[in-house]
């Protein structure tokens, strides 16, 4: 039987380039939806997100999707993508401060727009483009190189890149998390379905990974 991927419509997202790429990397069924019993339904789930971290969390809390991502916890495989990842943190900066899902316990801070490189040059915020993930082991990781390169988007990060959930590091001025995991959830900071062959090889990864760290 062919698998079943929601990816959650919460009112932000990067969608149809999200769904295009899961579809690319294996056979499946990509549903689109807001609605709970399919969610839950699904094999996999994917938490997309782009824009403010405050109004992603607010789309989830007005269609009563934050406690349905929550009951995914320790059930199927979640992948959470950008601004996605960041909702799945304890608390985030922006938008005057947000309490997020807390599935991860550190903190979303803002980039100092006074970072430097290391020969002094002004580091532009956002963060924009491509950047090499050091990787922790995980299967996610499955036949991707360390050091791969992949394509990032953002003005926040999960700044604390020692915490035990981080299994890929990257730098911009300061190192930061690229991606975190626990139970069965994997989130990246970027954004795979715009990181070509590295990216599609991910959520490939993800459409066979079983859930466990």
């Amino acid at each position: 039987m062919v698998q079943t991927v929601a990816v959650i419509d919460y009112g932000s997202g990067n969608l149809h380039s999200v769904t295009k790429a899961i579809e690319h990397a294996g056979i499946c069924r990509v549903i689109v939806t807001s609605d709970a019993s399919s969610i839950r339904a699904a094999d996999r789930v994917v938490l997309p997100g782009v824009g403010a971290m405050g109004d992603c969390m607010q789309g989830l809390k007005d269609r009563a999707l934050d406690s349905v991502v929550l009951d995914l916890i320790g059930t199927k495989p979640l992948m959470g993508i950008c601004v996605g990842m960041q909702i799945l943190a304890k608390y985030g900066e922006e938008s005057s401060g947000v309490q997020a899902l807390g599935v991860f316990s550190g903190q979303i801070t803002q980039f100092s727009k006074s970072m430097k490189t290391d020969v002094g040059a002004s580091l532009k915020v956002p963060h924009m483009g491509w950047n090499e993930v050091i990787q922790q082991p995980h299967p996610m990781w499955s036949g991707i190189p360390d050091r791969t390169r992949f394509y990032f988007v953002h003005s926040y990060c999960y700044a604390d890149a020692s915490a035990d959930c981080v299994i890929g590091r990257c730098e911009y001025g300061l190192p930061f998390a690229a991606a975190l995991a626990t139970q069965n959830v994997f989130a990246v900071q970027f954004h795979p379905e715009k990181s070509h062959d590295a990216g599609i090889h991910l959520y490939s990864n993800f459409l066979s990974w079983d859930g466990t760290c």
